[in-house]
């Protein structure tokens, strides 16, 4: 299912990883030549990538949200 990604932190390994408007994270490594996502390396390119939809294996499996709400 694709979804859209609203944002982005990195996690204990200093690698990126969207927040999806589902509720779900996912790495946006860039770790060529296996992936290749040069846009995720600088400010700018993640922020042009606000917006833009990534398929969720998540959203597809049915998973539990990785984002908990305090409220």
């Amino acid at each position: 299912m694709q979804q859209v990604i609203i944002g982005f932190h990195q996690d204990a390994f200093n690698d990126w990883v969207a927040e999806l408007a589902c509720g779900h994270y996912q790495h946006t490594r860039h770790n060529p030549p296996w992936v290749n996502r040069p846009w995720v390396i600088d400010e700018q390119g993640r922020q042009a990538h606000l917006g833009q939809q990534l398929a969720c294996k998540k959203c597809d499996d049915g998973a539990a949200k990785d984002v908990v709400s305090l409220t």
